[in-house]
């Protein structure tokens, strides 16, 4: 099967997307799953995960329910308040649907990334983790040092790093995201989502040639069972088009990249982190 790792949907006017605005007229417009379809015929994509776009548990409710009417939404991944006391409740009430998946931890929101160390925050991630739960982390480059904090006390989190912790492309910055991320690779369970790159890099005047250092280190560190790809459709468009997502990943793959590993990396390796197979 192979699978997009990581899209969203949304319809405007529910109200819940507060980082979508008309003054982004490409997103400030309903993405749903009839409009994703073409791109998934066209690349012979069996089927997506949709990730939360909405720190809201409605917004959770909302891409459920789109998924009901679905097949090719092959799972959901949702979004927790961890500060929230009744997390495990919404989280317990959301396990019951059988395409839930996981939560994804917004932690490129905090002012403070220290935060996921507190007590309370760490208490819920370990209750995740022992759980087995899978959960995405959206952290940015220059917050991955408390994310190996993290992983030191809670090593057994299942947990897959989105877009490739969104190192700053379009000024070629390499350290300290090349090491810290090698350091998070050394836990088995961490996998990484090649994914939202375009959208890290120059918007008008990215060449594929600036992806493939940052691509070649992930595949280095994560090894060909632990990578997976992802659009991040609608959000990419900023960028580049869903066929430019495809290309820039395509190309910036070794030459004796084997097709075993190709088929690892387009959906494999997500239905195993995810637990679909």
């Amino acid at each position: 099967m192979r699978i997009d790792s990581h899209q969203h949907f949304w319809r405007i006017e529910r109200g819940d997307y507060g980082w979508i605005t008309p003054e982004l007229p490409l997103l400030y417009r309903d993405y749903l799953p009839e409009h994703l379809l073409p791109h998934l015929e066209k690349h012979g994509i069996d089927g997506s995960i949709v990730v939360q776009a909405a720190p809201t548990l409605a917004e959770t409710e909302y891409i459920l329910s789109l998924s009901d009417q679905s097949e090719r939404v092959v799972g959901v991944v949702g979004w927790l308040d961890l500060t929230d006391p009744a997390y495990r409740e919404h989280y317990m009430r959301f396990s019951k649907h059988p395409k839930f998946l996981g939560v994804r931890l917004m932690i490129q929101e905090l002012e403070d990334a220290n935060v996921i160390l507190e007590p309370a925050y760490m208490e819920a991630v370990k209750w995740l983790a022992d759980r087995n739960s899978c959960v995405d982390l959206l952290v940015t480059a220059n917050q991955l040092g408390p994310v190996v904090k993290l992983l030191e006390r809670v090593p057994h989190l299942r947990c897959v790093m989105d877009h490739i912790a969104k190192p700053p492309i379009a000024n070629g910055v390499w350290e300290p995201w090349s090491s810290q991320l090698s350091e998070i690779a050394t836990y088995s369970n961490v996998y990484c989502k090649l994914s939202g790159m375009v959208t890290e890099a120059d918007p008008d005047s990215w060449q594929e040639a600036d992806f493939l250092p940052y691509i070649r280190h992930v595949l280095h560190c994560f090894g060909s069972e632990r990578v997976m790809f992802g659009s991040d459709w609608p959000v990419c468009l900023l960028s580049a088009s869903y066929d430019e997502v495809m290309e820039v990943l395509e190309r910036g793959l070794p030459d004796e990249y084997t097709q075993e590993k190709r088929e690892a990396l387009f959906g494999r390796n997500a239905a195993d982190f995810y637990r679909l197979l």
